[in-house]
């Protein structure tokens, strides 16, 4: 994008469509459909934005934009950056997809699974002490229990990982699966290992 910001009925159809699907997308992940637009005119854009340049550019009201972008500065999408000669705030996003994708999930996580693993860790031990609980709830909700705590057991291995061994295990895909078959079959040794993408 350049220093003269198009509206958004007039830019490339490449960066209109961008923008327009995430907001879309935003809409289906739970999070306004403004919040996830301005997140990706700020993605794209090559330099820092002002509000008000935001929703000239979007057709969203100031007050909306403003209140989104409170919004993406508490989840660490985007920053604050100070322009030379220029009082009002601007702002840019995060532009490391793996961080983006860390911080929200990290968001995610503290507000929604970790309330979740509290409640459910509370309801197996009444369970356990009540015996109006019958076994087949009680397993249901030990399973739920487990899988969640695995989750988060997996999730933590996963942020301490160097980023671009991480992105080796994404793209090894498959790969991975066949090899731990292969060793629970016996069959596993250190050639039958997936090598680094």
């Amino acid at each position: 994008m350049t220093e003269t910001l198009e509206k958004i009925d007039q830019m490339p159809p490449a960066l209109r469509e961008f923008i327009l699907h995430w907001g879309d997308l935003g809409g289906q992940w739970g999070v306004n459909r403004s919040i996830a637009q301005i997140q990706a005119l700020l993605y794209l854009s090559d330099h820092p934005l002002n509000a008000e340049a935001i929703a000239h550019c979007l057709g969203i009201a100031r007050s909306n934009v403003s209140n989104s972008l409170k919004w993406l500065v508490d989840w660490r999408l985007i920053e604050r950056t100070p322009v030379p000669g220029d009082r009002r705030d601007h702002f840019v996003a995060e532009t490391d997809i793996w961080e983006m994708v860390l911080r929200i999930a990290e968001s995610r996580k503290e507000r929604e699974i970790d309330p979740a693993t509290v409640v459910l860790r509370r309801c197996v031990s009444q369970g356990r002490e009540d015996s109006q609980v019958g076994p087949v709830a009680q397993k249901r909700l030990e399973a739920m229990l487990d899988f969640m705590e695995t989750a988060d057991s997996w999730y933590r291995q996963m942020i301490c990982l160097p980023k671009a061994k991480v992105f080796a295990l994404l793209k090894m895909g498959s790969r991975i699966v066949n090899f731990i078959s292969a060793v629970k079959q016996g069959r596993g040794d250190a050639k039958d290992a997936p090598k680094e993408a």
